[in-house]
Protein backbone atom coordinates (compact mmCIF):
# COMPACT_ATOMS: atom_id res chain seq x y z
CA UNK A 1 0.00 0.00 0.00
CA UNK A 2 3.03 2.49 1.15
CA UNK A 3 4.85 1.70 -2.01
CA UNK A 4 2.27 2.19 -4.52
CA UNK A 5 1.39 5.25 -2.71
CA UNK A 6 4.85 6.57 -3.05
CA UNK A 7 4.66 6.29 -7.17
CA UNK A 8 4.35 9.46 -8.94
CA UNK A 9 1.13 10.22 -10.60
CA UNK A 10 1.36 8.72 -13.90
CA UNK A 11 -0.61 9.91 -17.04
CA UNK A 12 -1.78 7.42 -19.55
CA UNK A 13 -1.84 9.42 -22.89
CA UNK A 14 -4.47 7.87 -25.27
CA UNK A 15 -4.03 9.63 -29.04
CA UNK A 16 -7.21 9.48 -31.34
CA UNK A 17 -7.56 10.15 -34.98
CA UNK A 18 -9.55 8.50 -37.77
CA UNK A 19 -7.38 7.79 -40.51
CA UNK A 20 -5.57 11.28 -41.69
CA UNK A 21 -2.30 11.99 -42.28
CA UNK A 22 -2.87 15.76 -41.37
CA UNK A 23 -2.38 15.18 -37.63
CA UNK A 24 1.22 13.28 -38.95
CA UNK A 25 1.55 16.18 -41.07
CA UNK A 26 1.42 19.14 -38.04
CA UNK A 27 3.14 17.08 -36.22
CA UNK A 28 0.22 17.07 -33.59
CA UNK A 29 0.87 13.98 -31.67
CA UNK A 30 4.47 14.51 -31.71
CA UNK A 31 4.66 17.95 -30.26
CA UNK A 32 1.58 17.42 -27.80
CA UNK A 33 3.21 14.53 -26.52
CA UNK A 34 7.05 15.75 -26.04
CA UNK A 35 5.46 19.04 -24.02
CA UNK A 36 3.51 17.33 -21.87
CA UNK A 37 6.48 14.82 -20.99
CA UNK A 38 8.14 18.22 -19.79
CA UNK A 39 5.29 19.71 -17.81
CA UNK A 40 4.82 16.20 -16.08
CA UNK A 41 8.84 16.07 -15.32
CA UNK A 42 8.58 19.22 -13.51
CA UNK A 43 5.31 18.78 -11.65
CA UNK A 44 7.12 15.02 -10.28
CA UNK A 45 4.81 13.17 -12.66
CA UNK A 46 5.00 10.62 -15.51
CA UNK A 47 3.42 9.94 -18.74
CA UNK A 48 2.95 6.45 -20.27
CA UNK A 49 1.33 6.14 -24.17
CA UNK A 50 -0.63 3.38 -25.46
CA UNK A 51 0.99 1.69 -27.89
CA UNK A 52 -1.45 2.07 -30.96
CA UNK A 53 -4.00 4.82 -31.78
CA UNK A 54 -7.74 3.26 -31.30
CA UNK A 55 -10.17 3.66 -34.39
CA UNK A 56 -13.31 1.98 -32.53
CA UNK A 57 -14.52 0.72 -29.43
CA UNK A 58 -12.27 -2.42 -28.92
CA UNK A 59 -9.10 -0.99 -30.22
CA UNK A 60 -10.22 2.17 -27.10
CA UNK A 61 -10.48 -0.54 -24.43
CA UNK A 62 -7.43 -2.25 -25.36
CA UNK A 63 -5.58 0.97 -25.59
CA UNK A 64 -7.26 1.95 -21.49
CA UNK A 65 -6.10 -1.34 -20.72
CA UNK A 66 -2.28 -0.98 -22.22
CA UNK A 67 -2.11 2.26 -19.89
CA UNK A 68 -3.55 0.97 -16.82
CA UNK A 69 -1.05 -2.11 -17.19
CA UNK A 70 1.89 0.65 -17.12
CA UNK A 71 0.50 2.27 -13.94
CA UNK A 72 -1.66 5.29 -15.17
CA UNK A 73 -4.08 7.15 -12.84
CA UNK A 74 -5.04 10.10 -14.66
CA UNK A 75 -6.52 9.12 -18.74
CA UNK A 76 -5.72 12.00 -21.59
CA UNK A 77 -7.59 11.62 -24.50
CA UNK A 78 -5.98 13.51 -27.31
CA UNK A 79 -7.86 14.47 -30.04
CA UNK A 80 -5.00 14.84 -32.72
CA UNK A 81 -7.32 14.79 -35.56
CA UNK A 82 -11.47 13.86 -35.19
CA UNK A 83 -12.44 10.91 -33.91
CA UNK A 84 -15.38 8.54 -33.57
CA UNK A 85 -17.64 8.45 -30.56
CA UNK A 86 -16.53 4.83 -29.93
CA UNK A 87 -13.43 5.54 -28.71
CA UNK A 88 -14.82 8.51 -26.43
CA UNK A 89 -17.61 6.08 -25.07
CA UNK A 90 -14.85 3.55 -23.84
CA UNK A 91 -12.63 5.63 -22.13
CA UNK A 92 -15.21 7.30 -20.52
CA UNK A 93 -16.04 4.03 -19.01
CA UNK A 94 -13.00 3.57 -17.27
CA UNK A 95 -13.39 4.49 -13.73
CA UNK A 96 -10.44 6.66 -13.84
CA UNK A 97 -10.15 10.24 -13.33
CA UNK A 98 -9.98 11.43 -17.39
CA UNK A 99 -9.31 14.40 -19.19
CA UNK A 100 -10.02 15.46 -23.53
CA UNK A 101 -7.46 17.52 -24.92
CA UNK A 102 -7.66 19.01 -28.56
CA UNK A 103 -5.38 21.18 -29.97
CA UNK A 104 -6.08 24.43 -32.22
CA UNK A 105 -6.57 23.85 -35.67
CA UNK A 106 -3.19 25.10 -37.75
CA UNK A 107 -4.83 27.33 -40.48
CA UNK A 108 -8.38 29.13 -40.47
CA UNK A 109 -8.67 29.10 -44.31
CA UNK A 110 -9.04 26.41 -46.93
CA UNK A 111 -10.03 22.85 -46.10
CA UNK A 112 -10.35 22.18 -42.43
CA UNK A 113 -7.46 20.35 -41.29
CA UNK A 114 -8.11 18.57 -37.97
CA UNK A 115 -11.43 18.81 -37.00
CA UNK A 116 -10.81 18.04 -33.65
CA UNK A 117 -12.13 20.52 -31.87
CA UNK A 118 -15.94 18.75 -32.62
CA UNK A 119 -14.36 15.49 -30.98
CA UNK A 120 -14.05 17.05 -28.16
CA UNK A 121 -16.85 18.81 -27.92
CA UNK A 122 -18.60 14.98 -28.66
CA UNK A 123 -16.30 13.13 -25.92
CA UNK A 124 -17.79 15.52 -22.90
CA UNK A 125 -21.37 15.20 -24.19
CA UNK A 126 -20.90 11.06 -24.43
CA UNK A 127 -18.76 11.00 -21.23
CA UNK A 128 -22.10 12.77 -19.75
CA UNK A 129 -24.40 9.93 -20.59
CA UNK A 130 -21.54 6.58 -19.74
CA UNK A 131 -20.42 8.58 -16.16
CA UNK A 132 -21.27 9.95 -13.46
CA UNK A 133 -19.90 13.09 -13.12
CA UNK A 134 -20.53 14.54 -9.71
CA UNK A 135 -18.41 11.36 -8.77
CA UNK A 136 -15.72 11.00 -11.59
CA UNK A 137 -16.07 14.16 -13.27
CA UNK A 138 -14.19 15.19 -16.84
CA UNK A 139 -11.60 17.86 -17.82
CA UNK A 140 -11.07 19.11 -21.02
CA UNK A 141 -8.25 21.07 -22.66
CA UNK A 142 -8.18 23.40 -25.64
CA UNK A 143 -4.96 24.76 -26.99
CA UNK A 144 -1.39 24.33 -28.58
CA UNK A 145 1.49 23.08 -26.43
CA UNK A 146 3.16 25.77 -24.94
CA UNK A 147 0.36 27.85 -24.45
CA UNK A 148 0.28 30.15 -20.78
CA UNK A 149 -3.51 28.89 -20.50
CA UNK A 150 -2.96 25.35 -21.60
CA UNK A 151 0.36 25.01 -19.06
CA UNK A 152 -1.53 26.12 -16.42
CA UNK A 153 -4.55 24.30 -16.64
CA UNK A 154 -2.78 21.12 -17.61
CA UNK A 155 -0.67 22.24 -14.60
CA UNK A 156 -3.38 22.42 -12.06
CA UNK A 157 -5.24 19.10 -12.79
CA UNK A 158 -1.65 17.47 -12.73
CA UNK A 159 -1.16 19.06 -8.98
CA UNK A 160 -4.65 18.21 -8.09
CA UNK A 161 -4.47 15.06 -8.71
CA UNK A 162 -1.26 14.07 -7.68
CA UNK A 163 -2.63 15.23 -3.82
CA UNK A 164 -5.80 12.52 -5.00
CA UNK A 165 -3.18 10.38 -5.25
CA UNK A 166 -1.06 11.53 -2.06
CA UNK A 167 -4.13 10.88 0.22
CA UNK A 168 -5.08 7.45 -1.15
CA UNK A 169 -3.23 4.90 1.40
CA UNK A 170 -1.83 7.81 2.86
CA UNK A 171 -2.09 6.76 7.14
CA UNK A 172 -2.55 9.46 9.88
CA UNK A 173 -1.77 8.48 13.70
CA UNK A 174 -4.52 9.59 16.59
CA UNK A 175 -2.27 10.11 19.11
CA UNK A 176 -4.80 9.93 22.37
CA UNK A 177 -7.93 10.37 20.09
CA UNK A 178 -10.28 13.26 20.38
CA UNK A 179 -9.90 15.84 22.48
CA UNK A 180 -12.90 16.40 25.24
CA UNK A 181 -15.75 17.10 24.34
CA UNK A 182 -15.11 18.71 20.74
CA UNK A 183 -17.93 16.78 19.01
CA UNK A 184 -17.58 18.76 16.19
CA UNK A 185 -14.26 17.07 15.06
CA UNK A 186 -15.63 13.52 14.94
CA UNK A 187 -14.94 11.74 11.85
CA UNK A 188 -16.55 8.53 10.46
CA UNK A 189 -13.05 6.70 9.48
CA UNK A 190 -15.11 4.25 7.03
CA UNK A 191 -16.14 7.41 5.33
CA UNK A 192 -13.03 8.67 5.60
CA UNK A 193 -11.47 5.67 4.22
CA UNK A 194 -14.31 5.29 1.58
CA UNK A 195 -14.11 8.99 0.39
CA UNK A 196 -10.06 9.73 0.38
CA UNK A 197 -8.47 6.26 0.75
CA UNK A 198 -7.24 7.66 4.52
CA UNK A 199 -6.17 5.28 6.75
CA UNK A 200 -6.58 6.03 10.65
CA UNK A 201 -4.71 3.68 13.14
CA UNK A 202 -5.40 5.15 16.93
CA UNK A 203 -2.58 5.25 19.53
CA UNK A 204 -2.72 5.29 23.30
CA UNK A 205 -1.54 8.46 24.91
CA UNK A 206 0.53 6.33 27.05
CA UNK A 207 2.79 5.05 24.46
CA UNK A 208 3.85 8.98 23.41
CA UNK A 209 4.98 9.51 27.18
CA UNK A 210 6.61 6.34 27.24
CA UNK A 211 8.79 7.43 24.11
CA UNK A 212 8.99 10.55 25.96
CA UNK A 213 10.59 9.12 28.84
CA UNK A 214 12.65 6.09 26.86
CA UNK A 215 14.81 8.81 25.11
CA UNK A 216 18.80 9.08 25.83
CA UNK A 217 20.02 12.56 26.80
CA UNK A 218 21.70 12.68 24.37
CA UNK A 219 19.62 12.45 21.83
CA UNK A 220 17.34 15.23 23.74
CA UNK A 221 20.42 17.66 23.89
CA UNK A 222 21.04 17.07 20.12
CA UNK A 223 17.55 17.77 19.39
CA UNK A 224 17.32 20.77 21.86
CA UNK A 225 20.36 22.45 20.07
CA UNK A 226 18.86 22.17 16.73
CA UNK A 227 15.69 23.65 18.35
CA UNK A 228 17.36 26.39 19.77
CA UNK A 229 18.96 27.16 16.80
CA UNK A 230 15.99 28.07 14.93
CA UNK A 231 14.61 29.89 17.32
CA UNK A 232 15.14 31.77 20.76
CA UNK A 233 13.95 30.62 23.68
CA UNK A 234 12.23 33.28 25.67
CA UNK A 235 11.30 32.41 29.11
CA UNK A 236 10.84 28.76 29.02
CA UNK A 237 12.51 26.43 31.35
CA UNK A 238 15.22 23.89 30.74
CA UNK A 239 13.05 21.51 32.26
CA UNK A 240 10.12 22.50 29.84
CA UNK A 241 12.40 22.62 26.91
CA UNK A 242 13.57 19.13 27.59
CA UNK A 243 10.05 17.81 28.03
CA UNK A 244 9.28 19.85 24.18
CA UNK A 245 12.32 17.94 22.77
CA UNK A 246 11.26 14.64 24.41
CA UNK A 247 7.65 15.36 23.12
CA UNK A 248 9.20 15.76 19.00
CA UNK A 249 11.46 12.37 19.46
CA UNK A 250 8.94 9.93 20.62
CA UNK A 251 6.55 11.94 17.95
CA UNK A 252 8.89 11.44 15.45
CA UNK A 253 9.83 7.97 16.38
CA UNK A 254 6.19 7.16 16.20
CA UNK A 255 5.27 8.54 12.47
CA UNK A 256 8.72 6.40 11.42
CA UNK A 257 7.77 3.33 13.10
CA UNK A 258 3.81 3.39 11.94
CA UNK A 259 4.71 4.74 8.40
CA UNK A 260 2.49 7.47 9.45
CA UNK A 261 2.01 10.72 6.82
CA UNK A 262 0.25 12.79 9.57
CA UNK A 263 -0.60 12.75 13.04
CA UNK A 264 -3.00 14.28 15.05
CA UNK A 265 -2.63 14.37 19.12
CA UNK A 266 -4.95 15.28 22.15
CA UNK A 267 -2.55 17.53 23.56
CA UNK A 268 -4.89 18.38 26.89
CA UNK A 269 -5.58 17.40 29.19
CA UNK A 270 -3.68 14.42 29.84
CA UNK A 271 -0.31 15.66 28.94
CA UNK A 272 -0.36 18.35 31.57
CA UNK A 273 -1.16 15.53 33.73
CA UNK A 274 1.68 13.22 32.80
CA UNK A 275 4.55 14.71 31.76
CA UNK A 276 3.51 18.19 32.61
CA UNK A 277 3.70 19.93 29.47
CA UNK A 278 2.16 20.76 25.96
CA UNK A 279 3.29 20.07 23.59
CA UNK A 280 2.69 22.88 21.03
CA UNK A 281 6.28 23.78 19.76
CA UNK A 282 7.30 19.79 19.40
CA UNK A 283 4.31 20.18 16.52
CA UNK A 284 5.87 22.98 14.88
CA UNK A 285 9.29 22.05 14.82
CA UNK A 286 8.23 18.65 13.45
CA UNK A 287 5.75 20.03 10.61
CA UNK A 288 9.49 22.50 10.45
CA UNK A 289 11.81 20.32 10.40
CA UNK A 290 10.81 17.28 9.30
CA UNK A 291 7.61 18.13 7.26
CA UNK A 292 5.36 16.07 9.37
CA UNK A 293 1.88 17.58 9.82
CA UNK A 294 0.76 17.59 13.67
CA UNK A 295 -2.99 18.40 14.19
CA UNK A 296 -4.03 19.80 17.19
CA UNK A 297 -6.56 18.55 19.84
CA UNK A 298 -6.83 15.39 17.88
CA UNK A 299 -8.37 16.95 14.32
CA UNK A 300 -8.45 13.81 11.58
CA UNK A 301 -9.98 16.39 9.26
CA UNK A 302 -7.47 18.81 10.20
CA UNK A 303 -4.27 16.51 9.29
CA UNK A 304 -6.37 15.39 6.07
CA UNK A 305 -6.06 19.44 4.59
CA UNK A 306 -2.49 19.53 6.20
CA UNK A 307 -1.64 16.45 3.61
CA UNK A 308 -3.54 17.89 1.05
CA UNK A 309 -1.79 21.93 1.66
CA UNK A 310 1.68 20.34 1.32
CA UNK A 311 0.86 17.90 -1.78
CA UNK A 312 -0.33 21.56 -3.33
CA UNK A 313 2.41 23.44 -1.90
CA UNK A 314 5.01 21.71 -0.89
CA UNK A 315 4.72 22.69 2.60
CA UNK A 316 3.11 22.22 5.73
CA UNK A 317 0.56 24.66 6.28
CA UNK A 318 -0.37 26.28 9.58
CA UNK A 319 -3.88 24.79 12.01
CA UNK A 320 -5.33 27.69 13.20
CA UNK A 321 -8.75 29.07 14.62
CA UNK A 322 -10.90 31.92 13.19
CA UNK A 323 -10.07 33.74 16.26
CA UNK A 324 -10.95 37.68 16.45
CA UNK A 325 -13.05 38.98 13.60
CA UNK A 326 -13.21 42.80 12.75
CA UNK A 327 -15.89 43.70 10.40
CA UNK A 328 -14.99 47.35 10.76
CA UNK A 329 -11.48 46.71 8.73
CA UNK A 330 -13.08 43.96 7.10
CA UNK A 331 -10.12 41.49 8.18
CA UNK A 332 -10.10 37.93 10.90
CA UNK A 333 -7.72 37.74 13.42
CA UNK A 334 -6.65 33.65 12.67
CA UNK A 335 -4.73 32.33 16.00
CA UNK A 336 -3.01 29.36 17.48
CA UNK A 337 -1.46 28.71 20.52
CA UNK A 338 0.04 25.91 19.49
CA UNK A 339 1.78 24.38 16.20
CA UNK A 340 2.72 26.07 12.90
CA UNK A 341 5.90 25.75 11.08
CA UNK A 342 8.54 28.56 11.28
CA UNK A 343 8.85 29.22 7.65
CA UNK A 344 5.78 31.17 7.42
CA UNK A 345 6.72 33.88 10.10
CA UNK A 346 7.45 37.45 9.37
CA UNK A 347 10.11 38.19 11.94
CA UNK A 348 12.26 36.11 14.25
CA UNK A 349 10.57 33.26 16.23
CA UNK A 350 10.66 32.70 19.94
CA UNK A 351 9.70 29.45 21.97
CA UNK A 352 7.75 30.70 24.74
CA UNK A 353 5.36 29.49 27.41
CA UNK A 354 2.22 28.72 26.37
CA UNK A 355 0.48 31.35 27.52
CA UNK A 356 -2.94 30.02 28.67
CA UNK A 357 -2.28 26.00 30.17
CA UNK A 358 -1.99 27.28 33.96
CA UNK A 359 -2.75 31.11 33.51
CA UNK A 360 -4.61 32.54 36.64
CA UNK A 361 -3.12 29.73 38.96
CA UNK A 362 -0.39 29.87 41.54
CA UNK A 363 1.82 28.15 39.46
CA UNK A 364 1.15 30.23 36.35
CA UNK A 365 1.44 29.32 32.54
CA UNK A 366 4.66 26.85 32.76
CA UNK A 367 3.14 23.97 30.86
CA UNK A 368 4.90 23.38 27.92
CA UNK A 369 6.34 25.88 25.22
CA UNK A 370 4.83 27.18 22.03
CA UNK A 371 6.29 29.36 18.70
CA UNK A 372 5.39 32.68 19.13
CA UNK A 373 5.21 34.83 15.62
CA UNK A 374 3.33 36.74 13.05
CA UNK A 375 2.44 35.49 9.76
CA UNK A 376 4.49 37.56 7.39
CA UNK A 377 2.58 39.73 4.85
CA UNK A 378 0.88 38.48 1.57
CA UNK A 379 -1.27 36.38 -0.30
CA UNK A 380 -2.47 33.17 0.92
CA UNK A 381 -5.54 30.50 1.11
CA UNK A 382 -7.49 29.34 3.49
CA UNK A 383 -8.74 25.89 3.34
CA UNK A 384 -10.46 22.95 5.35
CA UNK A 385 -11.80 19.22 4.17
CA UNK A 386 -15.42 19.09 6.19
CA UNK A 387 -18.17 16.57 7.05
CA UNK A 388 -15.79 13.38 6.99
CA UNK A 389 -14.28 13.71 3.99
CA UNK A 390 -17.45 14.71 1.49
CA UNK A 391 -17.23 18.06 1.55
CA UNK A 392 -14.66 21.39 1.48
CA UNK A 393 -14.49 25.43 1.59
CA UNK A 394 -11.89 27.13 0.79
CA UNK A 395 -11.16 31.22 0.33
CA UNK A 396 -8.02 33.05 -0.36
CA UNK A 397 -6.82 37.07 0.84
CA UNK A 398 -4.27 38.54 2.23
CA UNK A 399 -2.54 38.61 5.15
CA UNK A 400 -1.62 42.11 6.47
CA UNK A 401 -0.82 44.55 9.22
CA UNK A 402 -3.85 44.50 11.92
CA UNK A 403 -5.16 46.75 13.95
CA UNK A 404 -2.96 45.11 16.54
CA UNK A 405 -0.26 42.38 17.13
CA UNK A 406 -2.68 39.62 17.90
CA UNK A 407 -2.80 37.05 20.93
CA UNK A 408 0.44 35.02 21.48
CA UNK A 409 1.05 32.27 19.31
CA UNK A 410 0.99 31.66 15.71
CA UNK A 411 -1.24 34.89 14.29
CA UNK A 412 -2.23 36.70 11.41
CA UNK A 413 -4.42 39.19 10.36
CA UNK A 414 -6.38 38.44 6.61
CA UNK A 415 -8.30 40.42 5.12
CA UNK A 416 -8.89 41.04 1.09
CA UNK A 417 -10.88 37.66 0.48
CA UNK A 418 -12.02 36.26 -2.36
CA UNK A 419 -14.01 32.87 -3.65
CA UNK A 420 -14.83 31.13 -6.99
CA UNK A 421 -17.65 33.48 -6.57
CA UNK A 422 -14.99 36.82 -6.39
CA UNK A 423 -14.48 38.87 -3.53
CA UNK A 424 -16.29 38.62 0.00
CA UNK A 425 -16.31 39.99 3.01
CA UNK A 426 -15.01 39.27 6.18
CA UNK A 427 -18.36 38.82 7.38
CA UNK A 428 -19.37 36.69 5.21
CA UNK A 429 -16.71 34.41 5.28
CA UNK A 430 -17.83 34.18 9.28
CA UNK A 431 -21.28 33.40 7.78
CA UNK A 432 -20.25 30.74 5.65
CA UNK A 433 -17.95 29.63 8.64
CA UNK A 434 -21.14 29.52 10.94
CA UNK A 435 -23.74 28.71 8.77
CA UNK A 436 -21.99 25.57 6.77
CA UNK A 437 -21.06 24.73 10.71
CA UNK A 438 -17.39 24.14 9.78
CA UNK A 439 -15.25 22.53 12.59
CA UNK A 440 -12.97 25.15 14.04
CA UNK A 441 -9.63 24.56 12.42
CA UNK A 442 -8.38 25.75 8.93
CA UNK A 443 -5.24 25.66 7.44
CA UNK A 444 -3.34 28.37 5.84
CA UNK A 445 -0.91 28.93 3.61
CA UNK A 446 1.17 31.24 1.69
CA UNK A 447 0.22 31.47 -1.91
CA UNK A 448 -2.60 31.92 -3.62
CA UNK A 449 -3.97 27.43 -4.26
CA UNK A 450 -7.95 27.84 -3.82
CA UNK A 451 -8.48 26.95 -7.92
CA UNK A 452 -6.08 23.75 -7.35
CA UNK A 453 -7.60 22.89 -4.17
CA UNK A 454 -11.29 23.06 -5.57
CA UNK A 455 -9.96 20.91 -8.32
CA UNK A 456 -8.14 18.38 -6.46
CA UNK A 457 -11.53 18.50 -4.34
CA UNK A 458 -13.76 17.85 -7.47
CA UNK A 459 -11.70 15.07 -8.68
CA UNK A 460 -12.63 13.30 -5.30
CA UNK A 461 -16.55 13.89 -5.72
CA UNK A 462 -16.52 16.23 -2.69
CA UNK A 463 -19.32 18.82 -2.53
CA UNK A 464 -18.61 22.55 -2.41
CA UNK A 465 -19.23 24.54 0.87
CA UNK A 466 -19.41 27.87 -0.92
CA UNK A 467 -19.00 31.47 0.63
CA UNK A 468 -22.73 32.68 1.98
CA UNK A 469 -23.52 35.86 1.64
CA UNK A 470 -24.40 37.90 5.25
CA UNK A 471 -27.47 39.00 5.98
CA UNK A 472 -29.89 39.75 8.33
CA UNK A 473 -32.29 37.04 9.76
CA UNK A 474 -32.39 32.85 10.31
CA UNK A 475 -30.30 30.96 7.35
CA UNK A 476 -32.08 29.88 4.16
CA UNK A 477 -34.03 27.13 5.21
CA UNK A 478 -33.84 27.13 8.52
CA UNK A 479 -36.35 25.39 10.93
CA UNK A 480 -37.36 24.39 14.15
Amino acid sequence: MKQEQDMPLTIGLIKASLPSYFPQKHGVFEACQSWLEELASTLGTRVVVAKDIPMNGAEARNAVADVQAQGADFLLLLHGGFSMGDVAREVARSPLPMGVWATPEPTLVDDIQLNNFVSLNMTMSIARGVRDLSTSPVQWYLGAPGEATLTQRMGQTLRALAAKKALEGAKIGVIGGLAMTFYNMEVSTDTLMRQLGVWCEHIDIHHMTDLMAAQSQADVEAELAAMTKAAEVHGVSDAQMALTARASLAMRAIATEGGYDALTVSDWPALQDNPGMHPGAAFSWLEENDGLPVASEGDILGAVTQLVAKSLTGKVGCLLDMTSPDFERDQILMWHGGGGPLYMAKDDVAWINHPMIGRGTEAGPIHGAIADYEFAHGECTVIRVSRHGTARFAVEGVVAEGPAPGFTGCRGWIGGFSSAKGDCSARDVVTSVMEHGLEHHFILVPGLHRAAFEEFAGWCGMGALPVITARDGLPEGASF
